[in-house]
Parts: structure tokens; C-alpha cells; sequence
């Protein structure tokens, strides 16, 4: 593999994982699923969750969200160690916001990714939440009222 082809593999995986965050933070669940191989597979061990297909990917991000009164996740990049038209990965996670059911949540987290090169551009083909810290302390602040539309 050339130098300049890891370069372009690791700025389109880069956007991969920018790509993810910003479908899950505007709840476009169908931009979500897509970014994954048809048979990729999205893995939550802390609340033992597993989905596979985009179908359960989409529905489960769905229903992840539904839970959420607001919810942000910052992305911080990590590793991606590239194999040809594969590659592995780590993202780096820091995620809070409030549940619908009052109690508030911040973590620190990682994913580890495993990605594959599609005719369509690079997807996940697996990602494996892990969580290393959280903290269900009540949130001091809150989301700003709705401005009103003039």
C-alpha cells in the first residue's frame, strides 16, 4: 500500500467515525445504519445489547436515543491500524446527557472498531462499546429554552 493511499484511508475512516456521531446526535438513524456493512454488527456489553444487520443497528441506536431526555458524545481519535481493504480501530468516548426517566449520565468510554473497504466507501463492520468510567450524579445544568421563531 502506498503512503498516500494510508493517508486517504485514514482521513475517510476519520470521517467515518465523524460521520457516526453526527447521525446518532441528529437521530438520523437511517445515516447510521448505512455506515456499516450489511451484515456489520454494533456490540453494548455494559447493558448487554447486541445488534447485527442494519436493520437491528438502526432500530437499536433508535431505541438508545429514545432513552435520552438530551444526549451529547464528544469523539476523540485513537488508533487505526490499517490490513489492506481492513483495518481495526479505537475511538475515544465522553458521552452525557439526562434520561427521559430524570437520572443523568456521564461516561468515558472507547469503541473498538473493525472496519472494511466497500464499493461505497469504508464501514464499520464491527463496533464493541466498553465503558471505563461512569457517573450518574445529577447533571447542575440543563439544555437552553427554544428561542422563539420570528
Amino acid at each position: 500500500m502506498s503512503d498516500m493511499q494510508a493517508i486517504a484511508d485514514r482521513l475517510e475512516i476519520e470521517a467515518l467515525r465523524a460521520e457516526i456521531t453526527d447521525a446518532v446526535m441528529m437521530r438520523d438513524y437511517d445515516r447510521a445504519a448505512s455506515l456499516f456493512t450489511p451484515e456489520g454488527a454494533m456490540r453494548w456489553p455494559h447493558i448487554d445489547k447486541e445488534f447485527a444487520g442494519r436493520e437491528e443497528i438502526r432500530a437499536g441506536i433508535e431505541w438508545g436515543q429514545r432513552l435520552w431526555e438530551f444526549f451529547v458524545q464528544n469523539v476523540h481519535p485513537g488508533v487505526i491500524r490499517l490490513d489492506g481493504d481492513t483495518a481495526a480501530g479505537r475511538a475515544y468516548i465522553q458521552e452525557f446527557g439526562r434520561m427521559r426517566d430524570g437520572s443523568s449520565h456521564l461516561n468515558y468510554a472507547l469503541y473498538h472498531d473493525r472496519y472494511a473497504r466497500t464499493p461505497d466507501g469504508w464501514k464499520f463492520s464491527e463496533r464493541v462499546y466498553e465503558v471505563r468510567y461512569m457517573d450518574s450524579s445529577p447533571l447542575a445544568g440543563s439544555p437552553p429554552p427554544k428561542a422563539p421563531v420570528t
